[in-house]
């Protein structure tokens, strides 16, 4: 993979070793870079490079790594400190908690710590980078560079700048991320949530609102996305697949069917939280299916069959 954007021997660091985290250190480690790991909480820390051995031998397992194992995990160190991760780094990713004043402590420290050229991209799901990011000697240098988990099975990143970010920050990120093989979204201006977490938000509106009525059932809810939806929506988007079911393309279909969807819009005019008794009857469901003991070794599963579904789009090209 092309990283020539970073010097050779030159580390990136990752701020933050939850689950984010370490996966963005597979994914910048099976490209070839050093990474430093840093979290805050020791045992957070200390359980990312063991938990990282094992992904990287499962991506092995599945051919999605050429080199050893163990030679891509000896790209990985943990940092005793913050000031020790980021010394000399070319970029910094933060995975820290998803809380606005978490995550301004942790830029404060940076514009206090940082070289003058590192770039810092941020994980955040929905929180906008102006509004943890603004006003600091950093702050034409960091962005928002938020992937899905786990970043290293699943490609799509997207890159949303602040008001201040610099355009040599987003050109030079999104040759990075290019770089070690994720696939760049740039969101032209900033909107919480983005558009990935957008687009699922209002799929899970629907979802959350279908339960509430008694409509199907969670599994059943689940099974049209599994067994219906998510068929297409793995190798095309929603543009794409109303272009192709209609034989006159996207204006034919909306011609047929935008008045259905337009009717399903006005029922849906209430945007109220999901409330704790429906959250509930949720969880009872969920928990039916799946026992909370069990939610350790569905996630291996589930990740043991993206590692699947990505040897396979390798295999076949990866055709987007």
């Amino acid at each position: 993979m092309n990283v020539s954007q970073v010097n050779p021997g030159q580390p990136v660091a990752v701020v933050g070793a939850g689950l984010v985290g370490a996966g963005w250190a597979i994914a910048f480690a099976r490209a070839g870079l050093n990474v430093r790991i840093y979290d805050a909480n020791p045992h957070t820390a200390s359980a990312a490079l063991p938990w990282a051995a094992n992904q990287l031998a499962a991506l092995h397992r599945h051919g999605l790594i050429d080199e050893a194992p163990e030679a891509v995990a000896a790209r990985l160190t943990l940092a005793d400190s913050l000031a020790q991760a980021i010394d000399g780094a070319a970029y910094v990713q933060e995975s820290v908690l998803e809380r606005v004043d978490v995550k301004r402590q942790l830029m404060l420290d940076l514009d206090a710590l940082a070289g003058a050229d590192v770039v810092i991209g941020s994980s955040s799901s929905g929180i906008k980078a102006s509004d943890f990011a603004n006003d600091l000697t950093i702050s034409p240098r960091v962005l928002i560079a938020h992937p899905v988990n786990p970043p290293y099975l699943v490609p799509v990143v997207e890159l949303v700048p602040s008001t201040q970010t610099s355009p040599e920050t987003i050109a030079f990120t999104d040759r990075l991320m290019r770089g070690i093989g994720q696939s760049v979204v740039h969101v032209r201006k900033e909107i919480e949530g983005f558009v990935l977490n957008r687009l699922q938000a209002a799929l899970l509106r629907e979802a959350w609102a279908l339960q509430r009525d008694g409509i199907a059932s969670c599994e059943d809810i689940d099974k049209t996305v599994r067994d219906g939806l998510g068929w297409r929506w793995s190798f095309m988007g929603p543009f794409e697949t109303i272009d192709l079911n209609a034989p006159g393309g996207v204006a034919d279909y909306a011609n047929r069917l935008g008045p259905l969807y337009h009717s399903i819009a006005r029922s849906r005019t209430e945007d109220g939280p999901w409330d704790d008794a429906l959250i509930a009857r949720v969880e009872r469901d969920r928990r039916a299916h799946l026992p909370a003991d069990a939610l350790a070794a569905r996630r291996d599963w589930r990740d043991e069959r993206l590692m699947a579904f990505a040897a396979a789009r390798a295999k076949d090209g990866d055709k987007r």
